[in-house]
């Protein structure tokens, strides 16, 4: 993969970390997800309006990006690719979500109906899901080992394992409002692990 010369100075370090991060480098995994985080994210409240989504969303288009990371032509910058893939993946959450809401209306037909904001998640995943899940635990594993025991136990459970947050609060004896200000708390040192891995340039 040669630099292209018309590049700025900014695609061409990004470039760099991309190469580095093919070879394997994790650092150079945690700098990109540094460097963009904000804008992919702040980029997709726009488009969805919900924070905990946009948060999910914004991790599961890295994860995207770093598995097809060969599939990156630096022709263009990498920053185009990348909002390019967080765009597209919204969009695609934002139109399987409207025809969820539209088949699940009246189907509560288990114990979990007592929670039907959170029905949508113990949805049986297709193979789509799969593979965003395949995703984005690629990119979180490279992170999440440097979360203390407790908050890595939590991710591991609801983003590897894929537990309901029911399921975790069973497997830990938690009161369910526990598990979930405890992964709300989780999540938000796995960014701050991110930002504090972030190499200056």
């Amino acid at each position: 993969m040669e630099i292209n010369p018309n590049l700025s100075d900014k695609a061409k370090y990004d470039l760099e970390l991309v190469q580095r991060a093919e070879n394997g480098d994790q650092k150079a995994y945690a700098e990109l997800m540094a460097r963009y985080r904000d804008a992919i994210y702040f980029m997709l409240l726009k488009m969805i309006n919900n924070k905990t989504d946009a948060e999910d969303l914004t991790i599961e288009a890295f994860g995207k990006a770093f598995k097809n990371l060969g599939q990156y032509s630096p022709n263009y910058a990498f920053s185009t690719w990348l909002f390019k893939i967080a765009s597209n993946n919204c969009i695609d959450y934002l139109r399987k979500k409207r025809s969820n809401h539209i088949s699940i209306d009246g189907s509560f037909t288990d114990e979990k109906d007592t929670e039907p904001q959170i029905h949508l998640k113990d949805e049986t995943p297709d193979p789509e899901e799969n593979l965003i899940r395949e995703q984005k635990a690629i990119l979180m594993r490279t992170v999440v080992k440097k979360l203390k025991p407790r908050y890595r136990t939590l991710i591991e459970l609801r983003y590897f394992k894929e537990y309901s947050y029911e399921e975790i609060s069973e497997e830990l004896d938690l009161p369910l409002g526990t598990v979930k200000a405890q992964l709300f708390r989780a999540r938000e040192l796995l960014y701050n692990t991110l930002k504090n891995t972030e190499v200056k340039h």
